[in-house]
């Protein structure tokens, strides 16, 4: 029986290391199931979800030049609930919020447009980078003129009487 990338097989668990655990698949060949691939949750240690001598399905991930064929479990589940990150988001978007921004939104550069030019998932692109540098620096200025202000007048500093 060849093995093939998008295969499903049933192995043997042969060893579990800190960073995933070896599985032996039919024909004697070993491949790795990486700890990020063994449950649709996060795995802190591996040992809390397989053991060495378990029987488990993986679908072949992909398979090395070298020979090293990478497993997945979660993967070889029919059709897995899709994960949800804290922002409601699918997790294949690396945790961005649905607001089109890279973190919680209180302004500035977060606030998306609505009616974007480009129909682009909700990224704003109307606003370009030297748009944001320009308003970051006006910013930037306007804080540090309070700030100097602040500082100055605690000191003395120009019009306050010295005696």
């Amino acid at each position: 029986m060849s093995i093939e990338v998008g295969s499903k097989l049933q192995g043997k668990v042969t060893g579990i290391t800190h960073f995933g655990a070896f599985v032996e698949l039919p024909g004697g060949t070993t491949g790795l199931v990486h700890i990020s691939e063994v449950a649709d949750n996060y795995v802190k240690d591996i040992n809390d979800h397989l053991k060495v001598g378990d029987e488990v399905e993986v679908k072949v991930m992909n398979i090395e030049k070298d020979g090293k064929i990478g497993l997945s479990i979660k993967k070889a589940k029919d059709n897995p609930a899709p994960m949800r990150n804290s922002y409601g988001a699918n997790k294949g978007n690396f945790g961005a919020p649905k607001s089109g921004g890279f973190g919680p939104s209180k302004g500035g550069f977060n606030k998306q447009r609505k009616g974007s030019p480009r129909g682009n998932g909700g990224f704003n692109t109307a606003v370009t980078f030297e748009d944001k540098m320009s308003k970051f620096l006006k910013d930037s200025e306007d804080r540090l003129a309070t700030l100097k202000r602040q500082t100055e007048s605690k000191r003395g500093g120009r019009g306050a009487r010295r005696g």
